[in-house]
């Protein structure tokens, strides 16, 4: 009965949980990323403001889970876009990830924008929900062009042509992350990511509306742009049914 029990509470609190951070992404896509405080999920959930600290230790907590529920869900949206192309097909498993990537951010401004244009004010913790979260998402695309190197390195600079500390601090960058690959071609892999964020934040926040309507031609000539970089053929995307 004692296990039963705990059990049942433990089952409770994670609803709760789960419950406390619906709201809190609510309150964000609805009134801005000021709007998630302790106090206003409270309110909304008919609790009191020192009830949710015995969910979450204070604000900084509940932004890192709810930004790790984000990570979570957007992998599994890039990983599923991958595994819809064949093993042997390296490019348009990456070709359809950075597509998948963008239509996620597209669907979900308000949540791109908690997670990618956001300044990180607080120290990251390693083994934080966030940081878990936010590495298996990064793996998705390091693995994939790891396996691409691996299988037919693609062009990339000659020993000793990067700057010195950009050499060390992707030496440390690649070693945290295990990936199995020359600093030069992390640097080139780094290269494409900053110009694939860069252009979906531009996007997303709005930032390119003055020029264009539809983004979508200048995200592709993008792609067609990055293929031979990373050594692949670029393929359009699959029509519309």
């Amino acid at each position: 009965m004692a296990v039963q029990g705990a059990s049942r509470r433990d089952r409770v609190r994670q609803a709760t949980l789960a419950e406390i951070r619906a709201v809190a992404r609510k309150l964000l896509i609805e009134r801005g990323p000021a709007a998630v405080t302790i106090n206003a999920v409270a309110r909304e959930m008919g609790m009191s403001g020192p009830a949710l600290y015995h969910y979450f230790s204070g604000h900084e907590e509940l932004v890192g889970a709810v930004t790790a529920d984000f990570f979570r869900e957007l992998t599994a949206v890039v990983e599923a876009a991958r595994d819809s192309c064949p093993p042997d097909r390296r490019g348009s498993r990456l070709l359809a990830a950075c597509r998948a990537l963008r239509g996620w951010a597209i669907m979900h401004p308000a949540e791109f924008g908690w997670v990618f244009a956001s300044p990180i004010t607080s120290k990251r913790r390693p083994d934080s929900p966030r940081e878990l979260a936010g590495r298996g998402f990064e793996q998705v695309f390091l693995e994939e062009v790891a396996e691409l190197w691996k299988e037919r390195p693609f062009p990339v600079p000659a020993p000793g042509e990067l700057h010195p500390s950009i050499h060390d601090q992707l030496r440390l960058y690649a070693d945290s992350t295990g990936v199995d690959m020359p600093v030069e071609a992390v640097h080139v892999f780094l290269e494409c990511w900053i110009r694939l964020y860069g252009l979906l934040c531009m996007e997303v926040l709005g930032q390119l509306s003055f020029a264009y309507s539809d983004l979508e031609p200048v995200f592709e000539d993008w792609l067609r742009e990055l293929a031979p970089k990373l050594g692949i053929d670029y393929e359009g995307p699959a029509p519309s049914s």
